[in-house]
């Protein structure tokens, strides 16, 4: 029963597990890419999570997925956790390569900023948008999308004990993610 949940999971209705790794920018993305590249584990986060598939050729493809994201901001470190369920919708392009598109749901569960938690994040909620391109061969895939959010969100913080004016962070997701996924 499993084999044959597997073989059809790529071929059609199926579910599965998903894992992978995050890279977060900060503002303009190119502009951070060539920032990190000195230093790559600055912004590199990571999720796993679950996903189900309908259809073959055109298919819908619901996913649930916690995810860990973390951005420097000039020396201090913005970190934030969330549950992400991206409702994609995609076809088959060529043999085992798809492209996807659809939006993404969020829910923000945690934030901290330098050791600090973060209460007051604007909206916990959100929406973003989900693109990419999956290979699948199978029961095993691969897929590299980009993330971005489309609802403005910002953190404040203050420090009265200094006495430093309220500083503001978009936490709007804008990532690359690499993703591994297998059928079950």
């Amino acid at each position: 029963m499993a084999f044959t949940l597997a073989a059809n999971a790529q071929n059609g209705n199926g579910f599965g597990i998903r894992a992978g790794l995050n890279y977060n920018a900060n503002g303009d993305y190119f502009e951070s890419v060539g920032d990190n590249a000195q230093h790559p584990d600055r912004n590199i986060g990571f999720h796993a999570g679950l996903y189900g598939k309908i259809g073959d050729r055109f298919y819908f493809k619901p996913e649930v997925v916690y995810t860990q994201t973390k951005s420097e901001y000039d020396s201090n470190e913005f970190k934030m956790q969330k549950i992400d369920a991206p409702l994609l919708f995609g076809v088959k392009v060529l043999g085992p390569v798809s492209v996807f598109a659809g939006p993404s749901l969020q829910y923000i569960l945690d934030s901290e900023f330098e050791g600090i938690t973060v209460d007051n994040i604007e909206n916990d909620f959100t929406v973003g948008l989900n693109f990419g391109i999956g290979a699948n061969f199978n029961g095993f895939g691969v897929d590299l999308r980009y993330e971005r959010g489309l609802s403005e969100n910002e953190a404040t913080f203050v420090n009265d004990s200094v006495g430093l004016p309220t500083s503001r962070i978009d936490t709007r997701p804008d990532q690359l993610i690499l993703s591994v996924s297998f059928a079950l």
